[in-house]
């Protein structure tokens, strides 16, 4: 990743303890080290202000330390901060702060850009550049909790893996940046606080299955059919709604997490009560705990609307009618582009 520099956060204690071995210090240098990184959550060899300038300088010259940083930030009237981060290689991705009064939620990015084209989403017109790194993850988190800690007094309670990028096709990374995140030697969050959304990978889906993991699992669905799906979600060719279905089954029955079905309302696309008839019938095939109903958030590129406020409510009527646990999720962060899809990267 580095110019074949080790970077200092991918060293276990045991590394960072034959390093120092070999340099004639202390043993205990490699917890001080391992301390600084991953609960002080320092970003640099300088920050580490109980170690000698000659053991920093040191430390500098034989590992990379490719932190991100903050380039700039954006306020929405309603809350909503918006962090967009700069890479180590000047890449740029976005972050967001949710806070509402019951939980203060990180949505954090996996890749920079996306290759699936969804096309209500931003991301989804951008290229992807890379995969990010699990350090540069665990990063957006670390500095979404310091500004919920600084604007509100309070740590981050939830984090969604639901900003740019597919977590599912970053797998590995995605997975040791929660290790980390849940590790109680860095942030010691809960698992059962993560919620990782996924457009539809299905064999990445059963994937988390076999690994047991124990965050909770959020599908994309966004149409109820493969007509109507195939035409917003292109992944949808190579991963049908039934094919889909059987993954999640999969998963519950590997792990027992909680799912959760997300759907966007179009207007005239998905709001009818034919659609709403069809996701009742998906509702029924798979464990889900809840239905989100989403706000769309217009975006540039995509010239769809969202329903009428009474097309919104009577959607929500028959769901309820059905029994369905369906909860409308109204956006947050519009006035900055930081609601659900609107994630860009755009000059602000």
């Amino acid at each position: 990743m580095m110019n074949k520099i080790p970077n200092i956060r991918e060293q276990s204690v045991e590394d960072l303890t034959n390093y120092f071995i070999s340099k004639g210090e202390k043993k205990f240098r490699a917890a001080q080290v391992y301390e600084w990184i991953w609960q002080k959550n320092a970003r640099s060899f300088e920050a580490m202000s109980n170690l000698s300038k000659e053991l920093r300088s040191s430390l500098a010259n034989d590992f990379s330390f490719p932190a991100l940083q903050v380039d700039t930030t954006q306020y929405s009237a309603d809350g909503t901060v918006k962090s967009r981060f700069r890479t180590y290689d000047n890449h740029l991705i976005e972050g967001v702060l949710i806070p509402t009064e019951e939980r203060k939620t990180a949505c954090v990015s996996s890749q920079i850009g996306c290759s699936l084209s969804c096309k209500f989403c931003a991301t989804g017109y951008m290229d992807r550049k890379r995969n990010l790194q699990f350090d540069e993850i665990v990063d957006q988190v670390t500095l979404i909790n310091e500004q919920s800690e600084r604007i509100h007094n309070q740590r981050l309670s939830n984090i969604v893996f639901m900003g740019m990028g597919e977590p599912l096709l970053n797998y590995t990374q995605v997975l040791k940046a929660i290790e980390r995140i849940t590790s109680p030697e860095a942030l010691g969050m809960s698992a059962r606080r993560i919620t990782v959304s996924t457009a539809g990978v299905a064999k990445m889906i059963q994937k988390l299955g076999d690994d047991q993991v124990r965050f909770k699992l959020a599908l994309s669905l966004h149409a109820a059919n493969d007509d109507k799906r195939n035409k917003i979600m292109p992944i949808n060719e190579s991963n049908n709604i039934k094919v889909l279905i059987d993954s999640l089954n999969y998963f519950y029955r590997k792990t027992k997490n909680e799912i959760t079905l997300e759907y966007i309302l179009f207007k005239d696309l998905n709001d009818g009560q034919k659609d709403a008839d069809e996701l009742v019938k998906i509702y029924r095939q798979v464990p889900a705990d809840l239905v989100n109903i989403i706000e769309y958030n217009p975006i540039d590129f995509f010239k769809f609307e969202k329903p009428e406020e009474d097309a919104v409510q009577k959607f929500m009527q028959y769901l309820g009618s059905k029994n369905v646990n369906a909860k409308l999720r109204r956006s947050r962060g519009k006035d900055i582009d930081a609601a659900c899809g609107q994630l860009a990267n755009k000059d602000q």
